[in-house]
């Protein structure tokens, strides 16, 4: 039976069980620079300012949320947003749709902009699209943040699928443009590609997915071979962490899902195991540090 980190009988720290385990983090893992720029943000005012609002998780990894709401940093949603007044609040990097900042210009709202420069060219790639009265087609996730400010870049017209059987092929327009959601899997957008020119409808095809987080897929298959047992540590709500999670699956059966250390059990390790911790790109370095440092303690 698999034992938790957390239940009486599993040792903590210091003392050793004697498996003998290697332990490696990779080290391309971690935030990508679009979170990198908007974490260093929300730091540096946090230490001059003491607090600041943030419009959502600043990245989907509960553990880094709760680190940078000790500091000061203050989540809130759409709605609560309404309602301030004459503060400053961070645009985290996924973006957002114009009404946010027509919002903000009504409530004398200072924004701090951290919107990805990569989530920023495609919000504008499709909001020209849109201008020119094409069909816009976007693979992503139904109310995830950044497909939300994509959508907003179409007056809400965009027709939004996370996956090629919510679409009714035979009743499609006979040409659409197609976009992709910065964190998806590049396969699997190609693969929607091939889908829809067969049926007969003319794409036009627009790669939009982050080339830093395309290139994580192979880099983590190749990665998670190298090692008897994978533990990849991620927020739940991340969609990028769920897609790099299956590749890393994939490639090793004994691959492991941790949100936290206390996800850790102690039945997926034998004794000399070498271990590989890896992560989505918005798992902070210290997480995975963390859970390395338990694991090397067994």
């Amino acid at each position: 039976m698999a034992v938790p980190l957390n239940n009486a009988s599993v040792p903590s720290l210091g003392s050793k069980l004697g498996l003998h385990l290697e332990v490696n983090i990779d080290q391309q893992s971690g935030f990508c620079f679009g979170v990198v720029f908007a974490i260093e943000m929300v730091e540096d005012i946090l230490a001059e300012e003491g607090s600041l609002y943030c419009l959502g998780d600043i990245v989907h990894n509960d553990e880094e949320v709760l680190r940078l709401q000790r500091k000061g940093l203050k989540i809130i949603d759409h709605a609560q947003l309404s309602e301030i007044r004459d503060a400053k609040v961070l645009i985290r990097a996924h973006g957002e749709p114009p009404a946010t900042y027509k919002l903000a210009l009504e409530n004398n709202l200072i924004l701090v902009d951290a919107s990805c420069p990569v989530v920023l060219k495609l919000q504008n790639r499709i909001r020209n699209t849109f201008q020119k009265q094409e069909n816009v087609y976007i693979y992503g996730k139904h109310g995830h943040a950044e497909v939300l400010g994509l959508l907003g870049q179409t007056n809400q017209q965009a027709k939004v699928f996370q996956s090629i059987e919510e679409l009714d092929l035979e009743a499609m327009p006979s040409k659409i443009s197609l976009y992709s959601q910065t964190t998806k899997s590049t396969e699997s957008f190609y693969a929607i590609h091939k889908t829809l020119t067969d049926a007969g409808i003319e794409v036009d095809v627009n790669n939009t997915i982050c080339r830093q987080v395309s290139k994580r897929d192979s880099e983590l298959r190749n990665f998670a071979g190298r090692f008897d047992v994978v533990v990849f540590v991620s927020g739940l709500k991340s969609s990028n962490g769920k897609v790099l999670f299956q590749a890393c699956l994939e490639s090793n059966p004994r691959t492991h899902f941790v949100s936290s250390p206390g996800d850790i059990q102690l039945a997926w390790f034998r004794e000399n195991d070498k271990v590989g911790i890896c992560g989505a790109t918005s798992t902070p370095m210290w997480l995975m540090e963390d859970v390395r440092d338990i694991i090397k303690n067994w």
